[in-house]
């Protein structure tokens, strides 16, 4: 359909991304800063960002919710391991109660991003659709902070492998990041691919219930580290009895995040004996004699990866009740009638699920410009793990790899709530981290995942030490963001246009 651009709309800040980053931040902005006007921007059509597009059977966290949900909103319901229906009514309901829906804009998609030093201010081209109509224009909003909680996935299209064959294949093969609506896998032979988290998620849903697959065989390259967790944590309720709901929260909330600290620290401290103690964790799980070798014990260190959670054992009782199979091998072919290996097996299959993962994708893939400058990630560098080198007024929202995504939405919170009111009471129209270019770098994500390694030359760098590093959990954030940032002399700060011409012109009038 034809586009059409409408006039510019201006605004003190934009936050892009609906998910549970942009909300956390929105609902804090709003009520931290109601002098502020603020625009929350989300392409999509609802809030809950990666919760409410993944639709695959079973979606679920694999943090617990007391540290994955917000520290303002106590997380109610008796599951600590939850899924994706209730995470989403969770967000709802913090949109509802915190009058956020009136700053929400769906049907926005941000295309560009450009900075100018000359007026202080962001401006960002949009594609906006009408929910009714389908009809699109182009819109420009203008800002003084742009604050991208968009995450780091590519969320259009995720890792998709080919294989030689799939054209041969006569059933169905389907991505776990597109699943169909309804689709019908009851009493079929299924195989997927993979080994992350979507794979272990995967398995038990396609096996129970009164639409179960007739057997589901997960098949992959490499083993991953798996421990099985209660869906409901027994501390946490016992505290929540004894104290209630809101005062037990944030009390439950720390107990968790310091037992996350606990178990990282140790397993990265004592890798051989961390290696152990999961391998045996799965061994007591499953029946005697199955290789835990082969198909458990992966060839990197405990945290060189994401640990692999699952409620309640439910992966390990399909793999024990026989209604699943693992198999640790190397894919030749996609046959007619499924996949044949390297060891010389053809696995049978009426459906292939490629749950091989995602790729990263910093700021939604919307290119960005300071000053007609091209902004190239690579060059740039991450100041305190939610700013970049010589990009003024722009904060990214990026989580962890080793502690729960959400615990770090509180830490950028108090740091943009510091920067505001530092360039208000200064009569500052702008701050930009100032990288000395001696300074020695590392990928910004030190993770060995496949979608990380994958795309290390197309992301920011960070740098060996404070404010550049990149902190993979939450512990090692607090101390780098609690400290007072904003007298950091890696902070340039720039004086406010709008306040800065009335002097002046007062000045020559004087002077005249």
């Amino acid at each position: 359909m034809a586009k059409q651009t409408l006039d510019t709309e201006r605004v003190d800040i934009v936050v892009v991304g609906a998910g549970i980053s942009g909300i956390g931040l929105g609902v804090q902005l709003r009520a931290g800063h109601p002098d502020k006007s603020l625009l929350m921007l989300e392409a999509r059509t609802a809030v809950g960002g990666t919760w409410d597009l993944f639709r695959y059977p079973g979606i679920r966290s694999d943090s617990d919710l007391y540290t994955f949900g917000y520290s303002f909103k106590p997380w109610r319901d008796r599951d600590s391991i939850a899924d994706a229906p209730k995470i989403r009514a969770y967000l709802n309901e913090a949109v509802a109660e915190s009058g956020l829906k009136r700053n929400l804009r769906f049907g926005h998609k941000v295309v560009h991003a450009s900075w100018s030093s000359e007026t202080a201010t962001w401006t960002l081209d949009i594609e906006r659709t009408d929910p009714t109509t389908g009809a699109l224009d182009n819109i420009k909003i203008e800002t003084r902070w742009y604050i991208n909680a968009t995450g780091y996935y590519n969320y259009d299209e995720g890792y998709n492998p080919s294989f030689v064959g799939e054209d041969t294949f006569t059933g169905d093969i389907i991505h776990a990041q597109h699943w169909p609506e309804d689709y019908d896998y009851a009493g079929k032979q299924v195989v997927v691919i993979g080994s992350g988290a979507t794979t272990f998620t995967l398995v038990p849903a396609m096996t129970a219930g009164a639409g179960a697959a007739a057997h589901v065989t997960q098949l992959q390259r490499t083993p991953t580290y798996v421990v099985a967790q209660p869906r409901q944590d027994p501390i946490a309720g016992f505290i929540t009895r004894v104290l209630g709901e809101d005062r037990a929260y944030p009390i439950v909330r720390m107990k968790n995040a310091w037992q996350d600290r606990l178990f990282v620290s140790l397993f990265r401290r004592y890798p051989g004996w961390a290696k152990r103690y999961l391998t045996s964790h799965v061994k007591k799980n499953l029946p005697e004699g199955y290789d835990i070798g082969t198909h458990f014990t992966p060839p990197y260190n405990p945290w060189d990866q994401r640990i692999a959670l699952v409620p309640d054992g439910d992966y390990f009782h399909a793999l024990t009740e026989g209604r699943a199979t693992v198999i640790t091998d190397h894919i030749v072919r996609f046959t007619a009638n499924g996949i044949l290996l390297e060891s010389g097996r053809e696995l049978p299959a009426d459906l292939i699920v490629k749950a091989t993962g995602l790729n990263l994708r910093f700021f939604g893939g919307t290119p960005m410009t300071v000053d007609d400058k091209p902004v190239h990630l690579p060059d740039t560098l991450a100041y305190r793990g939610m700013m970049l080198s010589g990009v003024p007024n722009m904060v990214m929202v990026v989580g962890y790899v080793l502690s729960t995504w959400t615990m770090k939405i509180d830490l950028i919170w108090e740091q943009i709530d510091k920067l505001l009111h530092h360039l208000e009471a200064n009569g500052y129209g702008s701050v930009t981290p100032i990288a000395d270019s001696t300074i020695e770098t590392r990928p910004l994500l030190d993770f060995s995942a496949g979608y990380v390694q994958r795309s290390l030359d197309d992301v920011p760098r960070r740098g060996l030490k404070a404010p550049w590093i990149m902190a993979s959990t939450w512990w090692e954030d607090k101390e780098l963001l609690e400290s007072n940032s904003v007298y950091d002399p890696a902070l340039r700060y720039t004086a406010d246009p709008a306040e800065v011409a009335p002097r002046l012109a007062a000045r020559e009038k004087f002077s005249a």
